[in-house]
């Protein structure tokens, strides 16, 4: 059983769900210690005064808000403690949204939410509610002595919490795009539009894994046997020349691939798809047929 972050409940309307909080992400990242170079010998980093360069040990250190250039206000732990909101211990509920209306800008990181000991059946009652409704449930509470804003949603009967970033926390893009916008060839909008279709497909998280640590560890096993490394040179990307023949290039590429990829049972020529549709238009007439609805994304 892993350890809890966080204990406390969640609380919707006069309903409270006791739950537990475990980390739902265990980072892969490569750590590296600082080293001497002549012998590897470690480096520590040492809490030492700007002018007198003396170590300043643990209890003669105040935590300090700097106002202005050089000047700060000092705060003592139980006195930044005052700031804590009321209810610290729950997940308050506000309100429940479409997850689709959430622009996935705002989440910070995901955590499990396991039910606390005798609380097990309203947890399995609201993770199934939640889940059947298909909302999120937009919630603050406290967490690391900070006012956090989450969302609670529900999948395969667990209830799980992303942190949020507060509105004023996004930046907007101003100086991102140029002042003056282009206007968008019909030509090329065409082929790029059939080139994102050509290219969708269903997401398989487990395809994908971080390159730069595989490659990183491997090379860290090369020099560790001895052999030289060399770094590959990059080549700076840019915007191709002749839009246009780049779309098309692409288009004519990811329909190649997609035909490589089909059942062989699917792929026919052209010539006997034509005889098939023309015989059975022949032996019946053709139905209406229905457009399917797509189901919107994040639902």
């Amino acid at each position: 059983m892993p350890r809890a972050l966080w204990s406390g409940a969640i609380s919707f309307g006069l309903v409270n769900v006791p739950v537990r909080m475990f980390t739902a992400i265990s980072e892969h990242n490569v750590h590296f210690n600082m080293l001497r170079a002549k012998d590897a010998e470690r480096i520590h980093y040492r809490k030492v005064a700007g002018s007198s360069g003396r170590e300043v040990p643990d209890d003669e250190i105040v935590k300090g808000y700097e106002i202005s250039d050089g000047e700060y206000v000092t705060l003592t732990d139980e006195e930044i403690a005052a700031a804590h909101v009321e209810g610290d211990k729950v997940i308050d509920i506000h309100e429940f949204v479409p997850l689709e209306e959430i622009d996935p800008i705002v989440f910070e990181r995901t955590y499990y939410l396991g039910p606390a000991e005798g609380a097990e059946r309203v947890y399995a009652l609201f993770a199934e509610a939640l889940e059947s409704s298909g909302l999120v449930g937009i919630a603050s509470f406290v967490f690391h002595d900070r006012d956090q804003l989450a969302a609670v949603r529900a999948k395969d009967g667990t209830l799980l919490l992303s942190r949020m970033y507060f509105a004023d926390e996004i930046r907007d893009n101003d100086g991102i795009l140029p002042d003056r916008k282009r206007s968008v060839d019909k030509r090329e909008l065409k082929l790029a539009t059939d080139l994102i279709e050509r290219m969708q497909s269903t997401f398989d998280h487990s395809a994908y894994h971080d390159r730069y640590r595989d490659r990183l560890m491997a090379i860290i096993q090369k020099k560790r046997k001895g052999e030289t490394i060399t770094a590959p040179k990059v080549e700076e990307r840019k915007a191709p020349s002749d839009l246009m023949e780049a779309l098309e290039a692409s288009l004519s590429e990811a329909i190649g691939r997609s035909k490589k990829q089909a059942p062989a049972s699917s792929r026919s020529t052209p010539a006997k798809n034509g005889a098939r549709k023309r015989s059975r238009s022949a032996a019946k007439p053709r139905k209406a047929t229905r457009k399917k609805a797509t189901k919107p994304a994040g639902s």
